[in-house]
């Protein structure tokens, strides 16, 4: 695969990036668009369990919270895709027959990326063997942190062979990049190299998702899609909680990019905790209510 120019850097304005967050972040929303905002983001949500201590019992209940997020509101919509080690994907996967959640699974040496690219490999295979969906990899910020681009490319492109059908989200880390001219140039790397999304963080590092960073790499996407025809997909990962922030990212997504957007198919949210606050949000806004967090499951 012939390898694109990334020695060349786009300049980014971090004051208008900051501007433009703030200003977007301070639209008002009616009552009845933030309903159907609300149930929208839990459309969009990857739940999550990426810990040492996960279990096939553990991955169950995350399974069935997934299919049934609040059994006392029957029609809410499930979850995207539930997102687990490649151990876990068989369990997932056989727990979610029958639905339309996906099955994503972290591979490539997760969080640090620092296996040999054979290994990163066969971890991919491995998880896509098993039934995994979707592959999340991380890339190698060290080697794009030195100027390897094209080692980087090359890595991502080898992952994308190895994923066959599943799609590929290939996370930047994007905290570890240090500045959003570094973020830029990764997407546009990420995107050239074969991603299907390209997503801001592990979780596992700080600062993970945030909406400055995010907004330079949808506008990355809206560039690329203009140079190629192209629809890329965007999951920010890791930091967001609560109901209030995943609204204000879809209001990015909307202004940014467009409708087309705004759906599970080309957004996600890598969130563990935000699931429970938009029910309690969501509970609120039909029942005028407030609920205790601990009335929903931490699963």
């Amino acid at each position: 695969m012939k390898h694109p120019d990334f020695n060349q850097t786009i300049p980014i304005d971090e004051i208008g990036v900051t501007e433009r967050v703030a200003r977007l972040n301070s639209r008002s929303i009616k009552k009845g668009s933030k309903v159907q905002a609300l149930k929208l983001a839990l459309s969009m949500i990857d739940h999550t369990t990426l810990e040492g201590s996960d279990s096939p019992g553990k991955v169950i209940q995350l399974c069935k919270k997934a299919r049934q997020p609040h059994p006392a509101i029957p029609d809410l919509p499930t979850v995207a895709a539930v997102c687990v080690y490649p151990r876990m994907v068989s369990v997932a996967k056989k727990e979610l027959k029958d639905t339309d959640i996906n099955v994503a699974s972290v591979a490539t040496a997760f969080p640090s990326g620092q296996a040999p690219l054979s290994m990163r490999l066969e971890d991919t295979k491995f998880a896509v063997s098993e039934g995994a969906d979707e592959i999340d990899m991380v890339i190698s910020r060290g080697a794009f942190l030195n100027g390897e681009f094209n080692l980087v490319f090359d890595e991502i492109a080898a992952v994308k062979e190895a994923c066959g059908d599943a799609h590929l989200k290939v996370i930047l880390e994007t905290g570890e990049l240090h500045t959003l001219e570094n973020v830029r140039k990764a997407s546009d790397l990420a995107m050239h190299a074969g991603a299907d999304f390209i997503k801001t963080s592990t979780g596992k590092v700080s600062p993970a998702a945030t909406q400055p960073v995010t907004l330079v790499m949808l506008e990355a996407i809206r560039d690329f899609y203009y140079e190629t025809d192209k629809m890329i997909g965007m999951k920010p990962a890791g930091g967001i909680r609560t109901a209030k922030q995943a609204i204000q990212y879809l209001v990015i997504v909307k202004e940014t990019l467009g409708a087309a957007w705004l759906n599970k198919d080309y957004f996600r949210f890598g969130a563990s905790s935000l699931t429970n606050d938009l029910l309690m949000q969501i509970v609120k806004q039909e029942t005028g209510h407030y609920q205790s967090l601990d009335y929903f499951s931490n699963d």
